[in-house]
């Protein structure tokens, strides 16, 4: 896959021409993606993440760190954070940014160490794509966590994208998107979004305990996974 996400952080760090970031997807017209919010200041951070920044604790894994905006606000608390991207150029920048440990690699395969809290901000456990892989990927996170480690990540349910006319196939969470930058495009590729009642069911099915810290009216959510005992 093209690192389209990669270079428009990049380009907009190194103060490029940088183009705009758009998300093509199948449902209705293509939205833009400020690229400004991968840059985000301490006092732009939304509320949900916020929470789960105040919640990590022990040794941090920032999964899908993108530009390092939350790893930056959690070393500058003294946290012992890793950064891990699997995009070469996003790795560039979060070394350039300052973050002191960083990981460039896939994180269905990163096996490296254990860590006390898993991070998957701005939706980031959508990566999993669909409800089969999210199983997966939950297994394998498990892998990952120190015993009483946590994920903490927000999700969001998305019905009300549908208008009431949910598709008859498949969940509709499972989103298909595309990003477009400059002459770029990637292949289309899996974004999952899933709602409360949903994710318990797996986060049971799969070992986890599971605690809804905070939600909004908008249907946005953040959770901890917590391997049960």
């Amino acid at each position: 896959m093209n690192d389209v996400l990669g270079q428009a952080i990049y380009d907009r760090y190194h103060n490029l021409d940088a183009g705009k970031l758009w998300i093509n997807n199948k449902y209705g017209p293509k939205e833009e993606m400020p690229i400004a919010t991968y840059f985000r200041a301490e006092d732009d951070i939304p509320d949900i993440e916020w929470m789960a920044l105040e919640q990590c604790r022990g040794t941090v894994l920032d999964i899908g760190a993108g530009a390092g905006s939350h790893a930056l606000l959690l070393q500058e608390q003294g946290v012992d954070v890793t950064a891990l991207d699997v995009s070469p150029l996003c790795i560039n920048v979060l070394k350039e940014r300052g973050v002191k440990k960083v990981v460039e690699a896939d994180v269905f395969t990163y096996d490296k160490n254990r860590y006390d809290t898993l991070l998957l901000l701005m939706n980031g456990i959508g990566l999993a794509g669909t409800i089969v892989q999210l199983k997966e990927l939950l297994l394998h996170l498990k892998t990952l966590l120190n015993k009483d480690g946590q994920i903490l990540f927000d999700s969001s349910d998305i019905a009300y994208l549908y208008e009431g006319n949910l598709p008859k196939q498949g969940y509709y969470g499972e989103i298909q998107y595309q990003y477009s930058y400059k002459k770029l495009k990637t292949e289309w590729f899996n974004w999952l979004y899933i709602d409360e009642h949903t994710l318990l069911q797996i986060a049971i099915e799969m070992g986890f305990n599971m605690d809804v810290l905070i939600e909004d009216e908008f249907g946005q959510y953040l959770t901890r996974l917590t391997i049960a005992v």
